[in-house]
């Protein structure tokens, strides 16, 4: 089994909770979550900033006075038998892909065990 966890954009949850339902995968969490990705910044633009004082008007100018803005996302994770992976991830990519910085980040990690609260049922017998 393996754990998926999708960090997405927030205007992107109701399309991909509707493509994975869809997938045969209605059974997942959502929270809110708030982070930051490792946009790069051009150090040209620094080196223009110490020299003339002034911040450019464009977003890099921007992120330039932002430097720690928290970004709100949605992390999504479901739990899956290890061949229903790549089928989770295709999901989550064409549902989310636009090209831009931001589009999100996708993890796989391996579940060794699971247990259902309620009976005490262990890994396979939990789902």
């Amino acid at each position: 089994m393996k754990e998926v966890m999708a960090f997405i954009r927030v205007n992107k949850i109701n399309p991909t909770k509707k493509a994975l339902a869809e997938g045969g995968f209605p059974a997942f969490t959502c929270r809110s979550v708030l982070g930051r990705g490792k946009k790069r910044i051009d150090p040209e633009l620094i080196s223009l900033v110490i020299e003339s004082g002034e911040l450019p008007l464009s977003s890099q100018g921007e992120h330039l006075t932002e430097s720690f803005r928290w970004i709100p996302k949605r992390l999504i994770t479901l739990i899956v038998e290890d061949e229903q992976v790549e089928d989770v991830v295709n999901i989550l990519i064409k549902t989310n892909q636009t090209g831009n910085p931001g589009d999100g980040k996708i993890f796989v990690l391996p579940i060794y065990e699971a247990y259902t609260v309620r009976s005490g049922e262990h890994t396979r017998d939990a789902f």
